[in-house]
């Protein structure tokens, strides 16, 4: 079992997500800016503890970072000095209110290559969970939707695949970071077709696929 911290782990994202990881048994601390609300969520998901999202994410194996674009630099800058050697998942999405059915990618070319610049080169970089609803997630149903995993760190990005399993997910290797402008875009396609269709937050599956990758 892992230690994992979720920062912004009191948001709708980051709890769902958080509860997942408790459920499977893996060691959770919520990081929140709100000392008092990590508490009450760190709580009620029966987390391992909760902290303020700098102290959070030290001396950790895995640190998701589950906060809007908006927040995504100042959080990460926040973190880069306490991460270590720890895994750095960034869930972020580039959405631009209020035109968020919209793929609007920054001039970076995605928020993975935000969070590279603001990390720097030596963080073990991951991004996935781009594409999964936050409410089915904060709930105890199994949910139809698979998760990309993008990383230019293969093994890192291995470790991020292995944790799904056990929230219920089956995660998928995406390829390299750069990749994950794919799955960010996707999200903006699916707000829309949430809202075309009337469902219940749409994800994606793909399709004959074999167990295991053929390529890392």
């Amino acid at each position: 079992m892992a230690s994992i911290a979720v920062i912004g782990g009191t948001g709708a994202l980051g709890k769902g997500i958080a509860r997942r990881l408790v459920k499977a048994g893996h060691d959770v601390t919520i990081g929140s800016r709100s000392a008092e609300k990590a508490q009450a969520t760190a709580e009620e998901l029966g987390a391992a503890g909760y902290a303020a999202n700098a102290d959070a994410a030290s001396d950790k194996d895995v640190v998701i970072v589950t906060v809007p674009h908006s927040s995504q630099g100042d959080t990460l800058a926040l973190i880069r000095d306490k991460v270590g050697d720890a895994i750095v998942v960034d869930t972020t999405v580039p959405l631009v209110p209020p035109k968020v059915m919209r793929v609007q990618l920054p001039a970076e070319g995605s928020a993975a290559m935000q969070a590279r610049a603001h990390l720097g080169p030596d963080v073990k970089l991951v991004t996935a969970f781009h594409n999964v609803s936050a409410h089915h997630l904060d709930s105890d149903h199994a949910i139809e939707c698979d998760v990309l995993v993008f990383s230019d760190d293969i093994e890192a990005r291995k470790a991020v695949v292995d944790l799904c399993p056990g929230m219920g997910l089956r995660g998928l290797s995406g390829g390299s970071l750069g990749n994950s402008a794919a799955a960010e875009a996707l999200t903006s396609i699916l707000i829309y077709m949430n809202k075309t269709y009337k469902a219940d937050g749409a994800g994606i599956r793909f399709t004959n696929l074999t167990e295991a990758p053929a390529i890392p």
